[in-house]
């Protein structure tokens, strides 16, 4: 079985970020037959919006292998961004990832997470179905820009939905 063990993340941290979401959205081109994916937005500058960044290690000294990115908006969590290298994908690095966005969502006191994503690759709402996310239409004006936002980005390649889970119908761990 794999391990991941997941914390907040540290200033330095923040130099992997970028990289770790680079690769991870290369898998991006490939499933929509794009040339040239953006590059990431680089972390290595404080976020001038409130939330959390979370890294998932292999072991407690290692770099990070995948992040989450979190903004806080009143009332709830937004997943805004979540990596996983690929070379260590598909060992359970993501769900702990999401695992951890809960329970720091839940002691920030969010009653629910957002996040948006592509319904059709296998890596985003599939996955995030079976972390208990359901899919909801928008029901704020954070959430409802944030569709105008991702085709001004350019991420207008595939369908994307809003995904809510709501924490107060689950018990901590």
């Amino acid at each position: 079985m794999w391990r991941t063990f997941v914390r907040q993340a540290t200033a330095d941290d923040l130099e992997f970020l970028e990289a770790i979401e680079n690769e991870a959205d290369a898998l991006f081109a490939t499933v929509f037959s794009i040339v040239d994916w953006w590059p990431a937005l680089s972390y290595t500058t404080p976020s001038l919006q409130s939330g959390f960044i979370l890294v998932a290690r292999e072991n407690p000294g290692s770099d990070p292998i995948g992040f989450a990115h979190v903004l806080e908006v009143p009332g709830r969590s937004h997943l805004e961004q979540l990596s996983v290298m690929p070379s260590v994908a598909h060992r359970g690095r993501g769900r702990a990832l999401v695992a951890a966005v809960k329970s720091e969502s839940r002691l920030r006191g969010c009653k629910r997470v957002t996040l948006r994503t592509f319904t059709d690759v296998p890596w985003n709402a599939p996955f995030h179905l079976s972390c208990d996310f359901i899919e909801r239409d928008p029901d704020s004006d954070f959430l409802r820009d944030l569709s105008a936002a991702e085709q001004q980005r350019g991420l207008g390649y595939g369908r994307r939905i809003q995904m809510n889970l709501d924490l107060t119908d689950e018990l901590p761990r």
